[in-house]
């Protein structure tokens, strides 16, 4: 069939199905499927491929498997990720995380940086491909989620991936920067996200009763690991503005930060 042939029947299944996007999604996986980008598509969509391999990524996206886990990568800032089972989406959010903290590690030479709750790896491996001169440690506490991040620091001298649990003292270098996207949805509110998101690791996601577990142990590793003038950057929930920022109200400088939907995403403060 040709790769336009593969998107109409793509198109159709998952509209029948009441699968949402599904033009998007149809137009990634055939143009995944044909190695082509997504805005290669009207030029290539003639392009011939065989039948059998729309079946079984067709398939997981009609079982409600989110998109990114059967393309298995996905673009997050400059770079493309191996995401799947076991690790975190990343999501475009994040990366006003990335530039924020990007642009702190130019007020420190040679920064060491610490990116906590790594998953993937795309915010701490994203700012070390940007920031050439730091030292960037990953640390990770999921063997699933750490396999993808090894994967993903290929080629990233500056990359140090670290299994490690941040409820516990991290013997590393002290940091300049502490950055993390935590889990930070409060356990009873999981079972009410949709669908897709169940497939995501609970790990990545469950941040206690209060959704502000990881935030304290943050400032833990924070008090103990973070130098005289250093940053800490932190993504978090919708409505937790106020708490994360009373968490860290010792701390210098303490601001909050909205995204690109006008939600309060970031908090950054000063040791």
């Amino acid at each position: 069939m040709t790769l336009k042939n593969a998107y109409e029947y793509c198109l159709n299944c998952l509209n029948k199905n009441g699968i949402d996007e599904a033009d998007f999604k149809s137009l990634c996986l055939v143009c995944s499927l044909a190695n082509i980008k997504n805005s290669e598509y009207n030029l290539k969509n003639d392009t011939e491929i065989e039948d059998y391999i729309l079946t079984e990524p067709l398939l997981r996206l009609l079982g409600g498997e989110p998109l990114q886990y059967v393309l298995g990568k996905w673009d997050f800032f400059e770079s493309e990720f191996y995401v799947g089972e076991g690790v975190l989406i990343p999501r475009p959010e994040t990366e006003e995380l990335v530039e924020k903290a990007v642009a702190a590690a130019g007020e420190y030479d040679a920064p060491v940086i610490y990116d906590l709750c790594s998953g993937s790896g795309c915010i701490g491996i994203s700012i070390a491909k940007k920031c050439k001169d730091a030292t960037v440690y990953c640390v990770e506490k999921s063997a699933d989620a750490i396999s993808y991040l090894k994967k993903n620091a290929q080629g990233a001298n500056n990359v140090r991936v670290i299994l490690g649990d941040i409820t516990k003292p991290l013997d590393l270098p002290k940091a300049d920067i502490i950055v993390s996207n935590p889990p930070y949805i409060k356990s009873g509110d999981i079972e009410a996200l949709q669908s897709e998101v169940h497939f995501e690791p609970k790990m990545a996601l469950d941040g206690g009763e209060d959704g502000l577990f990881f935030y304290r142990a943050i400032e833990r590793i924070c008090a103990a690991n973070l130098k005289s003038g250093g940053t800490v950057l932190l993504e978090i929930g919708n409505e937790q503005s106020d708490e994360v920022k009373s968490i860290f109200a010792a701390y210098k400088d303490v601001q909050s930060f909205k995204d690109i939907y006008g939600n309060f995403r970031i908090v950054k403060a000063k040791n």
